[in-house]
């Protein structure tokens, strides 16, 4: 029993070694390499519990569809804070431009008025006393006296239209510059809680494939965490690996062919990027036996996203030039 075993076996090696003498290689020219997708992993740099998924793996959105979105209590808080306080802040400034309310500019008219009357009744005075005082009836003193009082009264008119005036403005220049300022902080303030709202509630940039979502509704998601793994149909690649040999026909910017199965043409797709260093399976020895061994990564692009918006990473392709 025990010879039939071993004679099975050898059986049964001689038959794989033979099999593997037969399997044939690529032919020269043709590659074997599979679909490759440069994935965009969508996270919130701001941490909060996920409320809400508003997508599932496996469909495909438009540009602008909503993702997710985590929790915004405070972030809406924030915001009504800020946005108050800049109404706070242009009222303000607003008030410092229009001078003072009209009950107090009509104040200030009616001083103006009753110091000119005032004055007028100290000129009639004046002109009256003159005449006196020409005629000898009044001293020097009195004239003295009611001249003064005229000249006071005038400047009483002065002084009250000044302060009329005044009145008029708004702030000074100084009081304003630094109104304006605690406008455009408090301005500055809305736009940043605007922003952190917005960050918990990201949307598509363009349309692609939900390959993955990450959380689940009810978890907490630590910031910069990505939620959702997008692949939109242009980063889908074809990654191949071509022989040492025929590595040096190839260039950037040339096209290939990928045969898919189940595909009855072949993609067109344009070399992106060459490997600069080969890769290889050990153990290397570099000698002139062991150089077919080494095989240079070519990446490629479908010409045509739209025509590779099927396929899936990880897919197996044959490349030919």
């Amino acid at each position: 029993m025990k010879n039939c075993s071993v004679a099975r076996l050898l059986v049964a090696v001689v038959t794989v070694a033979t099999l593997s003498s037969c399997r044939r290689a690529p032919a020269p020219g043709q590659w074997q390499g599979y679909f490759e997708g440069e994935f965009v992993h969508i996270a919130a740099p701001l941490a909060g519990r996920l409320e809400h998924l508003a997508v599932t793996r496996g469909s495909r959105i438009a540009a602008g569809a909503p993702l997710f979105r985590l929790e915004q209590a405070a972030e809406q808080a924030t915001h009504r804070e800020a946005t108050e306080r800049l109404r706070q802040a242009e009222a303000r400034l607003a008030d410092l431009t229009k001078g003072q309310r009209p009950s107090e500019l009509a104040a200030a008219e009616a001083r103006v008025a009753q110091a000119a009357a005032a004055a007028d009744l100290s000129a009639r005075d004046l002109e009256r006393i003159a005449k006196l005082h020409s005629s000898g009836a009044v001293s020097d003193g009195d004239l003295d006296r009611v001249r003064l009082t005229h000249e006071a009264n005038r400047n009483q008119v002065a002084q009250a239209e000044a302060q009329l005036a005044t009145a008029k403005l708004g702030a000074r220049t100084d009081a304003l510059a630094g109104a304006e300022a605690e406008v455009a902080a408090a301005r500055a303030a809305v736009e940043r809680a605007a922003w952190s709202l917005a960050q918990k509630s990201p949307s598509a940039a363009t349309g692609a494939l939900v390959y993955d979502t990450l959380y689940r509704e009810g978890e907490f998601v630590p910031a910069g965490s990505p939620v959702v793994s997008l692949l939109p149909p242009g980063h889908l690649k074809v990654r191949f690996f071509v022989p040492e040999a025929e590595f040096a026909g190839l260039k950037t910017g040339g096209t290939v062919r990928v045969a898919v199965t189940g595909l009855a043409a072949p993609l067109e797709a344009r070399i992106t990027y060459l490997a600069p260093q080969p890769e290889y399976t050990p153990p290397i020895l570099y000698n002139r036996e062991n150089r077919a061994k080494l095989v240079f990564m070519v990446e490629a692009h479908p010409v045509d996203p739209a025509a590779a918006r099927d396929f899936h990473p990880g897919q197996p392709v044959d490349v030919r030039r």
